[in-house]
This record gives structure tokens, C-alpha cells and sequence, in this order.
């Protein structure tokens, strides 16, 4: 199967986010609800997205992120990309080519894969995202039933990188800065009555507090809980795989 697709449009939609559009024959068969789920994005060792130049018998170099918008009718999808800092080597592979992709270039991906939903038999929901994992949550939340109740905490980069979000008229959402502590943010709130579901995701460390706060001081049932982390500071996609295999096997 024929997985290349074509950037149509690449624009920087705040400070610390890039917005890239892609359009290929392949998109036909995403589903229309796709948007909010993952795909891979494929590079050689050095950063190329001509994977011709990958060695018999390698894998591609594959870095994970979310899709914003479907666009069935286009057979396109929106990508948004966090400007990290192009300096860091391999985990800058898409920060670095989402900043200088131009109209026309091309880019094999896979997926897409599903990343699991809000449980919505619930009283009230809470829901936690940074930069990496607000593409996400902004597909997630404006699913949510219309008299839906709760929290949605935030963390962006910086101020200028609030984005408008449709969400339901009682749902709180707060948006903290770099500066601010997510953890602590989130286990600060008033805790509401009844049954809770939580989606969360961020880097490592900051998920493994909120694990801990969900649930082992909160007693959030497992169904009703979906904590994941998308990145560990100063670690590649590659190495935080590994890192979060591990940590698995200890919950």
C-alpha cells in the first residue's frame, strides 16, 4: 500500500505550535472519527523522509503524533506539531521538518491507531493535557455530552499558546503556562461528587504523579481512567518507549 502523503499547507498557529496539512489517496480509508487518534510519521536515520534510504532489513525511524482534523472530503489531515528546540538530535526529526516542510513535500506515515477514549457513563469528567497531548484532548472534549461537568487542565508553553476550544458550557478548563506546575495544579482542584473518568496525558514524570493522585488517593477505577504519558524530558520517542515498558511492568 502506497502510504506517502503531501504537505498543502504548513502554517505556525501560536509561538510553540505548527499546524501542518497533509492530503494523499491512502487518507481514504481513515475513518471519518479519526481525528484524535495517532499515526506514525516515517524518517531514514538521518532525518530524511525519503525511506528509499533506509537499509534492507532496518525500520524506519517512526515519531507518533495526533490527528487534529479529518477531512474526509479532501482525503487530508490536520498534524500539530510542538516547535521543540532542533537542536536536540534524533527526537527532533518532525519538529525540525514540520518547521521547514514546504507545499509539495512528501511524507510516508501508518495508522492510524486508536488512543483510547473518555469512559462517559460518568458523573463528571477530568481531563489533563500539555502541549504534546492537546491535540488530543481537543478532539476528546468536544465529544463529551453537552451537560457535562468538570475540569480540563492545560499546560502550554506559553501564554500566546492558548488555543479556542469547543467545550461544554460547565466544563472549567485552565490553562497554565511552563512555569506552573501541572501536578500541582490538578491535585489543587475541589474534587467533585460521584463517579469520576479521567484522560490524561504528558510527560513521564509528571504522568507518574497523577498516577499516583487518580489512581491511588483518589481510588479512580480503571476503566474509568485513561493516564498516559507522550514524551520524558531529554529522551527520544525510542528510549521513552523503553522507559514506559518498564515502568508498566511495575504498576
Amino acid at each position: 500500500m502506497n502510504n506517502e502523503v503531501r504537505v498543502i499547507n504548513n502554517i505556525q498557529i501560536t509561538p510553540n505550535m505548527q499546524r501542518v496539512t497533509l492530503q494523499g489517496e491512502c487518507l481514504s480509508a481513515f475513518s471519518k472519527n479519526c481525528a484524535g487518534n495517532y499515526i506514525k510519521l516515517l524518517f531514514a536515520e538521518n532525518g530524511s523522509t525519503d525511506i528509499s534510504l533506509v537499509p534492507q532489513g532496518q525500520r524506519p525511524v517512526m515519531r507518533t503524533y495526533t490527528i487534529r482534523k479529518h477531512i474526509p472530503e479532501e482525503n487530508s489531515i490536520e498534524v500539530d506539531f510542538v516547535r521543540h528546540d532542533t537542536e536536540q538530535g534524533d527526537h527532533s526529526y518532525a519538529a525540525k521538518w514540520a518547521k521547514q516542510a514546504s507545499l509539495g513535500d512528501k511524507i510516508s506515515l501508518l495508522g492510524p491507531g486508536e488512543i483510547k477514549d473518555l469512559n462517559h457513563d460518568a458523573d463528571w469528567f477530568f481531563m489533563v493535557a500539555d502541549m504534546t497531548a492537546l491535540p488530543s484532548l481537543a478532539t476528546k472534549i468536544q465529544r463529551l455530552p453537552i451537560n457535562a461537568t468538570g475540569y480540563a487542565v492545560i499546560q502550554v508553553i506559553d501564554k500566546e499558546d492558548i488555543q479556542p476550544l469547543s467545550t461544554p458550557e460547565n466544563i472549567e478548563v485552565l490553562w497554565i503556562t511552563a512555569s506552573e506546575s501541572l501536578a500541582d495544579t490538578v491535585t489543587s482542584l475541589p474534587w467533585k461528587d460521584g463517579k469520576v473518568s479521567v484522560w490524561s496525558a504528558c510527560e513521564f514524570d509528571t504522568m507518574r504523579e497523577l498516577r499516583q493522585y487518580f489512581r491511588n488517593e483518589k481510588n479512580v477505577e480503571r476503566e474509568f481512567i485513561y493516564i498516559s504519558s507522550y514524551w520524558k524530558n531529554g529522551v527520544s520517542e525510542d528510549g521513552h518507549k523503553d522507559i514506559k515498558r518498564r515502568d508498566a511492568t511495575n504498576i
